[in-house]
This record gives C-alpha cells, structure tokens and sequence, in this order.
C-alpha cells in the first residue's frame, strides 16, 4: 500500500475524491484485519467504515515520519476493540468449563500445517468463542503483550492468558480433527 502524502493533505482539506481513493487504497488491508476481529463479512464492513471514518477524523494528527499503514493499522484494532466492548454485554456468555476427551492421535504440527492454508487457519480462529478469538487475535497475530490485551478489554492478565492458553488448545484440537488420519490420503 503506497499512500503519497499529497492523498493525505487532500483528504485532509475534505476533498471528497481523495477520501474515495484513500478508501479504495486502504480498503483490503483494513478488511484482513476487521476479518480477523468479528465473526461475519457484514460486521466487518460495518466496523471498516466507522474506522475509516476516525482514520479521516485523525488526519490531522497524523504525523508522516510513523508509517503510514501502521498508524491507520492501530487506529482500525481500537475500533475493533471499541466495538467489541459495546457488544460484549450482547453476545452470548462463554461457558468455560467444557468437557474435553483425551485424542490418541499424535500428529505432527509440521505436517499439519503443510496440509492447510492460511485461509482455513483463519477459518479456525474465527470458530473461537469471541473473547478468546479476541485475545488470541490481539496476541498472536497483532502482538500485544498480555498487559496491553488486559488493558485494552478490561480483564486481567490472568484472565488474557487463559484466553490465549485456551485458543491455543481448542485450535490444536481442531487441527487435529481435520487433518485425522481418515482424512489423510498418504502418498507413496
């Protein structure tokens, strides 16, 4: 993404055109990451624009020598978060307590993460329960460290590397379900 100063001091000046073609520049990279964060395309789309509509607000603010995609990268997690809060008393409770089974499978992580993609990877993170899928999302992939994370959704450390401890768990059972060794087709 290649984002000329220019853009930005038009978009500044509320140059209608320019604002679109910000838009049409950052549209993709934002929506990987709204993706990441909700759970469906439409949800994505609705937290884009409303991001979209701070990172043109915060213009002004923005200082040229950070780069360009990192900035409006942080402004769209915030979002995120922002939106995951004032849902967080609508969406369903998370039951923490689950009964788990003991797998006799012991598969290789190499060899399953040659059998999968990046998309199905994504896929699995999305089946998370969302406060997990949140933290794992923040952590893993976004980098924040767990103070960070418990700062940002208000829960405590404790709580944020359980969610991590968690996804990390349900995502290698879901690995291994898909990649069993009746779904194996071996090659010789």
């Amino acid at each position: 993404m290649d984002i000329q100063l220019e853009l930005i001091t038009n978009c500044i000046k509320r140059d209608r055109k320019a604002e679109y073609e910000m838009y049409k520049a950052t549209y993709s990279y934002l929506m990987s990451i709204c993706i990441r964060y909700t759970r469906n395309q439409e949800m994505a789309k609705e937290v884009l624009n409303i991001g979209f509509l701070k990172i043109l607000n915060n213009l002004p603010k923005y200082k040229p020598e950070v780069p360009f995609q990192v900035w409006i990268r942080k402004i769209m997690i915030n979002t995120l978060i922002d939106e995951y809060r004032k849902q967080k008393t609508h969406h369903e409770k998370i039951e923490y307590v689950e009964v788990y089974h003991e797998t006799e499978t012991n598969i290789e992580m190499n060899d399953v993460m040659k059998k999968i993609n990046a998309a199905q990877i994504y896929e699995l993170i999305a089946r998370l329960p969302n406060a997990s899928q949140q933290v794992f999302n923040l952590y893993a992939i976004d980098g924040f460290s767990h103070r960070e994370i418990a700062d940002l959704l208000n829960i405590s450390e404790g709580t944020s590397k359980w969610h991590l401890n968690f996804s990390r768990q349900k995502l290698k059972e879901m690995l291994e379900k898909m990649v069993s060794p009746s779904k194996i087709a071996y090659h010789e």
